[in-house]
């Protein structure tokens, strides 16, 4: 996966040996708890735990602008992404697309069946992350041109505390990683399947991370 760096244009050549994907992250446990109870509703099996930690295959990312999916019933979830690449940290945009009709029977595979396409462009945020101020970010998202997500990244929990829990989670070792950090709200409060997608994250100075795919159903 090749990523430029934002103002440096340094250019990245990344091979993470790790993929995982953080659900569930939101500050305020109460409102998480309301929606993993509106998830169960509609048959989505509830976490074991909370944040959640599904560690997938790193081949599932992407920069294209086409990714392939089995079936009609997936969609995409606007993410700031944590890269961490040879002891340095990097921020992008990612989208954790998923298969909707599989997450009711299995949310990690629902997640695995489904490509994860992050935008090509990152900035460098420290290996203490401190030079980023997460409270500051805003996320959004769009599906066939219309809205579908915005909002705070404030209401979610900052990278460096997703790392000390994914670590007491699932373990972490020292190689490159790549953490999607969870979503927002959707604005209409139900899933969207449409083909043209398009994410981007807002930094308080102004940078705007974005990307675009489209989707396409396999060949049988």
């Amino acid at each position: 996966m090749i990523l430029n760096v934002s103002a440096s244009n340094e250019r990245l050549v990344v091979a993470p040996r790790r993929l995982v994907v953080a659900g569930y992250t939101g500050r305020d446990e109460a409102a998480v708890a309301a929606h993993i109870a509106e998830l169960e509703a509609i048959g989505v099996p509830p976490p074991p735990r909370v944040p959640m930690f599904y560690d997938l295959d790193p081949a599932l990312l992407t920069t294209d602008g086409v990714i392939e999916v089995d079936g009609p019933a997936t969609s995409g979830e606007v993410e700031p992404v944590l890269i961490r690449h040879e002891g340095r940290h990097f921020l992008g945009v990612g989208s954790d697309h998923t298969d909707r009709d599989l997450e009711r029977a299995d949310v990690t595979a629902s997640k695995a069946a489904c490509p994860k396409p992050v935008g090509a462009t990152v900035v460098e945020i420290g290996a203490g992350m401190t030079t980023l101020d997460w409270d500051r970010l805003t996320a959004a998202s769009s599906v066939d041109g219309w809205p579908y997500q915005r909002g705070s990244v404030a209401t979610l929990r900052n990278p460096a505390d997703l790392l000390e829990r994914m670590a007491a989670a699932i373990g972490d070792s020292a190689g490159d990683l790549v953490l999607f950090c969870g979503t927002m709200p959707l604005l209409g409060g139900g899933f969207v399947h449409g083909d043209h997608w398009r994410i981007h994250l807002e930094l308080p100075a102004g940078t705007v991370l974005a990307h675009a795919y489209e989707t396409k159903r396999r060949s049988l």
